[in-house]
């Protein structure tokens, strides 16, 4: 049986005895339907894993004893920054969640032109919250041991003005192919417009603030195909997918 791995946001020390929340104690104990003694892994975003079991599993609430943490998780060889267009419901939880997988380190969800979805104040915060919840989610699959950080939302041109260092931009009408590019720096931003892409407006407004248009072959990707397949193509190019 494949052994459960748990995000928590709380200190991990080998030997402590801690009290897991209580989302987490429900879905060991009455989804998983694990019982005394049995192993998981935890992990609190600080590049460890902490292999621990389980010393009370009930309705009440559960506990867990931590072990002594795994090896550290390296640092990436490229940062990757997404600026990804909000866009509708599954689609931007999968592209969110796949941007993870992939090992995006950085998520800013920007409201542009053609954005369908425009949020704020308490509904904004839940959706973030979701979000979040999507990220840690793909983190536990995925084996990641350190969190990527989700920026809050920002409207285009807030955001684009407190940018600096331009970045790429995709652009399927773009001269350049993304494999044509030299190697980044230890940092690069991406962006990513939602449905429809981003307005001609917005990519000149990007282009005057040092983002070059870059395009991924001869096919329009969907908003949420779009940024998984040029993040596959950055890892495999300069970052840790070539190891």
């Amino acid at each position: 049986m494949r052994v459960p791995r748990i995000y928590v946001d709380l200190p991990l020390e080998p030997d402590a005895v801690i009290e897991l929340p209580s989302a987490q104690s429900r879905h060991l104990t009455q989804v998983l339907r694990l019982s005394h003694d049995t192993p998981l892994v935890l992990f609190n975003g600080n590049g460890y894993d902490y292999p621990a079991h389980l010393v009370r599993g009930a309705r009440s609430g559960t506990a867990a004893i931590v072990d002594a943490p795994g090896a550290r998780e390296p640092l990436p060889p490229l940062n990757i920054h997404l600026a990804l267009g909000v866009s509708k419901g599954e689609r931007m939880d999968y592209a969110l969640q796949k941007s993870v997988e992939l090992g995006v380190g950085r998520i800013t969800p920007l409201f542009t032109e053609r954005s369908q979805v425009h949020l704020s104040g308490p509904r904004l915060e839940r959706r973030l919250e979701h979000w979040r919840g999507i990220l840690i989610g793909a983190c536990e699959q995925s084996g990641r041991r350190r969190l990527p950080h989700l920026a809050t939302a920002a409207t285009y041109p807030a955001w684009l003005n407190n940018h600096a260092g331009g970045g790429l931009m995709l652009d399927p009408q773009a001269d350049r192919p993304l494999t044509a590019l030299p190697p980044p720096d230890a940092t690069i931003t991406l962006l990513v417009g939602p449905e429809g892409g981003l307005s001609p407006r917005e990519r000149a407004i990007a282009r005057d603030r040092g983002f070059e248009g870059v395009r991924l072959g001869p096919r329009i990707l969907r908003t949420e195909t779009a940024p998984l397949a040029a993040i596959a193509v950055i890892q495999a190019l300069w970052g840790d997918l070539g190891d």
